[in-house]
């Protein structure tokens, strides 16, 4: 199904979508996009991709490939408040991060992938305005610095994910945090990842202000709703989120990528049913065209 946004490709979210609780294999999770209408997927480091070789997660990518479906964007390990945390200020933990986050690029490439997601900090309890704006970003910069020389060998994209808020000043919860990682990072490669249940919590009413601070270097997106209150992941339309307000302005500027909703069908779970995604995606699609109209 198509709707008026042609360059919009709905795909499921590996780490949120309930197949890992469901343990689908590799076949089903296809059989599943090919039913519902999914263009693919987004990978991360648990399940079906979890304790892979390169050359495995190669011949997965080959099996979607021949399905005609992507694994375009992976979710770069963000589990671990402090060993996946780019921005920790302990040197001896940030260099075995780096190492790990290269050791999923490169399978993320190997399965098919072309655009990294990252968190710039997994930690809840920073707060930059008592640690330093700064010095967190400085270290942050210094971890993109090195995953984004590191991805140029495969011509390999990180896109920054806005973050919720939790202690109020945490990295990546407001849009003068995304802009100073971007500006003081600058790379062909280094792009923004807009979470929208993120930005709802965090801005409110001003949510769409994260997309208007991160639009000219969008290159993903996580797609998925809330109250306002919480980061439920509700599938899109059954919360509170602006989406006429965000479809009209990619309408308007246009967007040509995979676009991952961050959350599982809006039913009983968590062994979700074909006819559930193919009736999310149904929805989706319909969601799009009403904003439109």
């Amino acid at each position: 199904m198509k709707n008026n946004l042609t360059g919009l490709r709905f795909v499921i979210a590996y780490n949120t979508s309930g197949m890992v609780g469901a343990k689908k294999s590799v076949e089903e999770i296809i059989d599943i996009c090919k039913y519902s209408g999914f263009y693919g997927l987004e990978g991360d480091d648990e399940g079906i991709f979890a304790g892979k070789s390169v050359d495995e997660l190669a011949k997965m990518g080959e099996k979607f490939k021949a399905a005609g479906l992507s694994i375009g964007t992976f979710h770069l390990p963000y589990k671990d408040p402090v060993l996946d945390d780019i921005a920790t200020l302990y040197e001896v933990d940030r260099r075995k991060m780096v190492d790990k986050m290269k050791y999923w690029m490169e399978r993320a490439v190997a399965v098919g992938s072309t655009i990294g997601i990252l968190h710039p900090t997994t930690r809840k309890g920073y707060n930059v305005d008592i640690e330093g704006l700064d010095r967190i970003c400085a270290q942050a910069g210094k971890t993109l610095q090195e995953l984004l020389k590191f991805g140029e060998q495969f011509n390999f994209k990180i896109a920054l994910e806005n973050m919720l808020p939790y202690s109020g000043g945490r990295l990546g919860c407001k849009n003068e945090h995304m802009i100073k990682l971007y500006q003081e990072n600058k790379h062909p490669n280094l792009g923004f990842c807009l979470d929208t249940g993120h930005s709802l919590v965090a801005h409110g009413p001003n949510a769409m202000s994260c997309y208007e601070a991160m639009k000219d270097h969008l290159i993903a997106f996580h797609m998925q709703d809330n109250a306002g209150d919480k980061d439920s992941h509700l599938q899109p339309g059954k919360g509170n989120y602006f989406w006429k307000e965000l479809f009209t302005a990619l309408n308007r500027t246009g967007f040509d990528g995979n676009v991952c909703v961050e959350a599982p069908p809006f039913t009983f779970g968590p062994n979700y049913s074909k006819e559930a995604w193919k009736k999310m995606f149904t929805e989706l699609n319909e969601l799009v065209d009403k904003s439109l109209k």
